[in-house]
């Protein structure tokens, strides 16, 4: 077991006061960077780097790892019926063209990676379940094993690819077809070529982790492969270096994200352990930091929260992966530098997002969420984010998935029915908060958090200052938002109106007052919270929360609304738990 706090024992200290600014947020790619990204695209196909992948390839591998986790039951029985289903998307395998995709990029990823391997070793013997691998893989080879494409060779789908041929060989490897063999072993070969020379230009965070991951692994598993996997260490640690924050989290904000680099890692971890090696320190470093945030974003049904586009994982799924990767770790309170705050007190426990979203160049699918919430009482959610923009099931509409990113879709405020921070058409975030201020103070009574953010003052003038505070006991969350009024801002031509929103979790019945500034909440167990604002009235319209398989649920919010005077405005409000 790792013990985390041995690595940074000072990591769980409250900081009163904090100021994070997004540099350079709103701009995604620069016309440079776009241009060297596509002709690297276009080097990949040239002569001479087909020349660069040659070389002999292994007649077998050194050994074989063991995979850490169990894959999807509900996924791997339908590769048994002949059928490859992800997130919606079902393709009979009998017609699988590979060469002419017509799916989602969600779909090709877990296609072409080979996350299904895991599936398909979870359900079935390996008498069952090698033919089927066998056969998709044979398509593969035959698409892609000699072109490469920018589809099939990402060098993150690589990384993953590899660490997945390595702990599923016998599915794949096991056939008496001598040329199949080859083929497969000559293109991981080939791939690992790929990837020496790709692996430091994937995208920073998981993808970049997962691509030197694929080089570690090829270096410790293809015999003669003492020099790559050296090399593969030195950028493994630089990834490890500045995918990381220095409180554990991994830019990007996703806590999905987080929960894909730990299990990258302790994926790569039993590839050492199949060779008899010791990891170097700064893999055992990165798993030591990576728990404690991933617990911080956890509710009290130790499932996680829905922030940065990703969705509700269950508990049971966290608690395997924080098992696999032996770290012992309390959840972090406040991972500055990630971004996010938790309060616990009782049985109640909330979580806010208290950082400026991810820059645009680092993230897909990044949400204008900052200064929203999350509230459980025990394992019930009370107030949720809709949440899952990148793990909707495919069968949503692109507009639906898409609102998920929306500032609305939080539990914050949203000013003149716009998004704090602008989300572009081609998806990066653009313009909005670059600065959030954050001050927080603990005492036996009382937990509080201040923060605001400059998301609306350059396009309406106002500065949203939030204010959260939990008793010592737990009973009681108040708070206030407030509306200030800025001189940096433009000009005000009309009056704009305010929401702030509170959605509530599937599970939780919701009676209005009579006097419409309140509503009765009923959670599962006869528990029962009452919810009060003033300063403007309260409705109760429909919502939507998304699942942890990415599909959607119908649901309530709260909504507090009013038009915001010149000289500002400010709405209290307070959950207490009556029973």
């Amino acid at each position: 077991m790792i013990d985390a706090g041995q690595v940074e024992p000072a990591a769980d200290g409250i900081e009163e006061g904090k100021r994070l600014i997004r540099v350079g947020g709103d701009a995604g790619l620069s016309l440079t960077q776009r241009l060297s990204e596509r002709l690297q695209a276009l080097a990949w196909r040239s002569p001479l780097h087909n020349v660069r992948l040659r070389g002999r390839h292994p007649l077998k591998l050194i050994t074989v790892a063991d995979d850490p986790f169990l894959g999807d039951v509900g996924r791997g029985r339908a590769l048994l019926d002949g059928v490859i289903a992800f997130r919606g998307e079902r393709r009979p395998i009998e017609v699988l063209d590979l060469a002419k995709p017509d799916w989602s990029r969600p779909f090709a990823d877990h296609l072409q990676g080979f996350g299904w391997l895991r599936d398909l070793s979870s359900v079935a013997p390996r008498a069952q379940a090698a033919p089927i691998a066998e056969g998709i893989t044979r398509r593969w080879i035959a698409a892609h094993g000699e072109r490469v494409s920018d589809t099939a060779w990402r060098p993150e789908l690589w990384g993953r690819r590899i660490l997945a041929w390595v702990a599923h060989a016998p599915l794949i490897l096991s056939s008496t077809d001598l040329v199949y063999r080859s083929s497969v072993l000559h293109a991981l070969a080939r791939g690992a070529r790929h990837l020496d020379r790709t692996a430091e230009r994937a995208p920073l965070g998981p993808p970049r982790i997962a691509a030197w991951s694929g080089v570690v692994a090829a270096g410790l598993m293809i015999p003669g492969g003492e020099a790559r996997r050296q090399f593969g260490e030195r950028g493994l640690a630089r990834a490890l270096d500045t995918c990381i924050t220095p409180d554990g989290g991994v830019v990007g904000r996703a806590p999905v994200g987080q929960l894909d680099a730990l299990m990258v890692l302790v994926q790569l971890r039993a590839v050492y352990a199949a060779r008899r090696l010791e990891p170097p320190a700064v893999l055992e470093t990165a798993l030591a930091r990576l728990v404690p945030p991933l617990l911080g974003v956890c509710h009290g049904d130790r499932g996680l929260g829905s922030w940065q586009g990703g969705g509700p994982v269950g508990g049971d799924a966290i608690d395997a992966v924080i098992a696999a990767s032996g770290v012992r770790a309390r959840p972090l309170r406040q991972a500055r530098d990630w971004g996010y705050q938790r309060i616990t007190a009782g049985s109640t426990l909330l979580v806010m997002d208290g950082a400026p979203p991810p820059v645009a160049r680092l993230v897909d699918g990044g949400c204008a969420s900052t200064l929203a919430f999350e509230l459980s009482d025990g394992p019930h959610r009370i107030v949720v984010n809709c949440g899952g923009a990148r793990m909707a099931n495919a069968q949503l509409p692109a507009a639906l998935t898409e609102g998920l990113r929306t500032t609305a879709a939080h539990s914050t405020l949203t000013l003149g029915d716009l998004n704090s921070t602008a989300i572009q058409a081609d998806g990066t975030l653009g313009k909005g908060v670059s600065e959030v201020e954050l001050t927080r103070s603990e005492s036996d009574t009382l937990s509080r958090i201040e923060a605001s953010h400059d998301g609306y003052v350059r396009r309406l003038g106002f500065l949203h200052r939030r204010t959260l505070a939990v008793g010592g006991d737990g009973r009681d969350v108040r708070g206030e938002d407030s509306l200030l009024p800025s001189n940096t801002g433009r000009g005000r031509k009309s009056t704009p109106a305010f929401a702030v929103r509170f959605h509530l979790a599937p599970s939780v019945e919701v009676s209005p007052t009579s006097d419409g500034q309140g509503a009765v909440l009923r959670l599962p167990g006869n528990l029962l919270w009452q919810f009060r604002c003033k300063g403007a009235p309260l409705t109760i319209d429909e919502s939507v929360w998304l699942d942890a398989s990415g599909r959607p649920h119908r649901t309530e919010q709260l909504v507090v609304t009013g038009d915001v005077p010149a000289g500002g405005t400010s709405v209290s409000w307070w959950f207490h738990r009556s029973r």
